[in-house]
């Protein structure tokens, strides 16, 4: 647990579990855009020098037409698609929020959905990339309105300090998408799990029953061993591949079920990846 309680918040998972989270702080979201935006401004010098030398090696009004036109689809591209293209994926993370170990994620509980991380990140053009391009259009053509700036100013920073009025450190984006930052531990994918698991054996049918989604949420819950939730979890589980479990409230011996499951699950999942099949999570019947 974080040495400021205030930062936690209980997520329940779709199973009707509680899983106490850590919220981000502002100073790690802050990094972590500072972080993405340089790797941004990176990638478009890249793109900008190596179109520059593809101009000057071809020659022709009509090569430095086509060399602009990709240049702007590659600025739109860029950043339009680079926030959503990554938190879009499972871990939620983009470089710099993995670099700092934060991580997006819903705050209904279930999986974060691709309109919700669309919807969080077209309001970062509102918020940021419109007021800024406002500034550097008008130092550009040398024409900048002392009034104009000041209201560029003004509204980037009522964005800027939005997360640093309310508690649980949200954007506008969060507010709108209904998502969290939060903060994640770094470990490593648990095989200690697996090798303390009991040796049960489950049949295919009972290891389909889930996907990645469901892994990773019992890999916390194993984590954190809280025994109400290990309760719940084991017998959400049993309900659901039909096996019968002499449940003792979350003790060492549902918690022995649960690693068991863990292993014969995660084992299931990365012999069906070697295939190319790739379950997300129980509801995903591809």
């Amino acid at each position: 647990m974080p040495k400021d309680a205030r930062r936690v918040r209980m997520l329940v998972t779709p199973e009707g579990v509680p899983l106490p989270l850590e919220i981000a702080d502002a100073g790690q979201r802050a990094g972590a855009f500072v972080l993405d935006m340089l790797i941004l401004l990176g990638s478009i010098i890249a793109i900008t020098v190596f179109l520059a030398f593809v101009a000057k090696s071809l020659p022709g009004r009509a090569v430095d037409r086509g060399v602009g036109l990709i240049w702007t689809i590659g600025l739109f591209l860029l950043r339009n698609f680079y926030f959503t293209w990554f938190e879009a994926r499972p871990r939620g993370q983009t470089p710099g929020k993995r670099a700092l170990g934060i991580r997006v994620i819903a705050r209904h509980g279930g999986r974060l959905t691709l309109d919700a991380v669309i919807a969080r990140n077209a309001l970062r053009e509102v918020e940021a990339f419109l007021p800024i391009m406002l500034m550097f259009a008008s130092f550009a053509t040398h024409g900048y309105d002392t009034l104009i700036l000041v209201f560029a100013l003004g509204w980037t920073a009522i964005f800027l300090f939005m997360p640093l009025m309310n508690r649980d450190r949200l954007r506008a984006g969060d507010l709108l998408a209904g998502t969290w930052v939060i903060r994640v531990p770094k470990r490593p994918l648990l095989p200690e799990l697996s090798a303390d698991a009991e040796e049960t054996v489950f049949t295919e049918a009972e290891l389909d029953a889930y996907g990645v989604f469901e892994l990773e949420t019992l890999e916390q819950v194993i984590r954190q061993a809280h025994a109400p939730a290990v309760a719940t979890v084991t017998y959400t589980i049993c309900q659901r591949i039909g096996r019968q479990h002499w449940s003792d409230d979350g003790g060492a011996r549902d918690l022995a079920f649960l690693q068991a499951y863990y292993a014969a699950l995660r084992g299931r999942l990365e012999q069906k990846l070697l295939f190319g099949k790739r379950r997300a999570d129980k509801h995903d019947r591809s």
